[in-house]
């Protein structure tokens, strides 16, 4: 039975649950069903790649108002553009808080008969409204899934929600095989140093990325040449506090010269951007799972992640360089020995791969979404 599946997720941006939702519809259509990816899209310029399955833009106005106004006004644009829309699905499937309650709001009214919300990690908001809206998004679904041991068992301690497990993937898009763009792109980046250190997510709090700053001025004292690129960034939040402080000291450590910021990168340069670098590091204090460091070994780089999960879930200390990510010396140590160990490395964590196909976290989805269906 081929099913008609609406999954929505809250950007068309490069983010984490983003790329695990289009990862997943490619999946789904490889297996002969038929999803369609609804996103806000407030630059109505559609997702960052194309795709063989169908998408759909919602349309999202500016808000000038503060974070809670926004997302009621995001949650809003969700459910009214549902109650208009003409197509009907199987699976009704949201991938984050904000798409979650407007599923939530669209069943009340009567406009689907259930859907599924995947919970990718839990925030601490201190706003109220924030709160309220994340507890309706994991206490209303028919289904709550989750991508790691660590955020189910939070599921179920603090909320009494048994939630069925599913995994990420990597796509076979990549690899540590050059494709002779690499050159061209380091020297559109500005990327020239010695070693390379590259991550992916931004400057936000939740990356750890102070800290990881400090730490890469640490490693410029016995590494003068190297450089640090920091890729993404597109966001919900509004992270402007943490960035002018990550800012201030990169004029206090002058390090302006050493840092490469591009932001969001086009999709089809990221594989060799990868390639690029000497080492993949991560210390970021709170992912669902990590999807990018899946990327990193899969593109032939060492791995420096935080040590605590999710990350010790697929990851060993001889498979990655596990840190506290709340000390900053460790990871500068960390750092400078990664490439003195990154054979070892590479050799111990190429075949975590094969344990994560976008194909098998298809299969898992459609073991659910047909028991909702039945």
């Amino acid at each position: 039975m081929s099913l008609r599946i609406a999954l929505l997720t809250y950007s068309t941006k490069p983010r984490g649950s983003v790329i695990h939702t289009l990862e997943l519809a490619e999946a789904l259509f490889q297996l002969g069903h038929q999803p369609c990816v609804f996103a806000l899209d407030k630059d109505d310029q559609g997702f960052h790649r194309p795709t063989p399955f169908k998408t759909c833009s919602v349309p999202a106005l500016p808000c000038e108002q503060g974070i809670d106004q926004l997302i009621q006004q995001r949650i809003g644009e969700f459910v009214r553009f549902f109650q208009t829309h003409p197509q009907k699905y199987d699976i009704y499937h949201a991938q984050d808080c904000l798409s979650a309650n407007a599923l939530a709001m669209l069943k009340e009214q009567g406009h689907i008969p259930h859907f599924v919300r995947t919970v990718h990690h839990i925030e601490d908001f201190q706003s109220p409204y924030l709160r309220n809206c994340q507890e309706k998004s994991i206490y209303q679904p028919d289904r709550c899934l989750c991508v790691s041991h660590v955020w189910q068992q939070a599921l179920e301690k603090e909320y009494g929600i048994l939630a069925h497990r599913v995994i990420n993937g990597v796509s076979d898009r990549f690899s540590a095989q050059p494709d002779g763009s690499e050159p061209s792109l380091a020297k559109a980046y500005g990327i020239y140093g010695k070693p390379i250190y590259l991550t992916v997510g931004g400057i936000e709090p939740r990356k750890n990325s102070i800290n990881l700053l400090k730490a890469f001025y640490q490693v410029t004292q016995q590494q003068p040449q190297a450089q640090l690129v920091i890729i993404g960034g597109a966001t919900l939040f509004d992270y402007q506090p943490y960035r002018q402080q990550f800012m201030e000291l990169v004029e206090t450590y002058n390090l302006a010269d050493s840092l490469v910021l591009p932001g969001v990168v086009p999709d089809a340069h990221l594989p060799a951007l990868y390639r690029l670098a000497d080492a993949f590091v991560f210390p970021s204090v709170q992912e669902g799972w990590g999807l990018v460091v899946l990327e990193a070994i899969a593109s032939g780089l060492p791995v420096l992640t935080s040590n605590q999960p999710p990350f010790t879930e697929f990851l060993s200390s001889t498979s990655a360089l596990l840190v506290n990510p709340d000390n900053v010396s460790e990871i500068a140590i960390a750092m400078l020995t990664i490439n003195q160990a990154h054979q070892k490395l590479i050799q111990n964590s190429t075949a975590i791969i094969d344990n994560y196909r976008w194909e098998k976290s298809a299969q898992m989805h459609l073991q659910l979404y047909h028991q909702l269906v039945r």
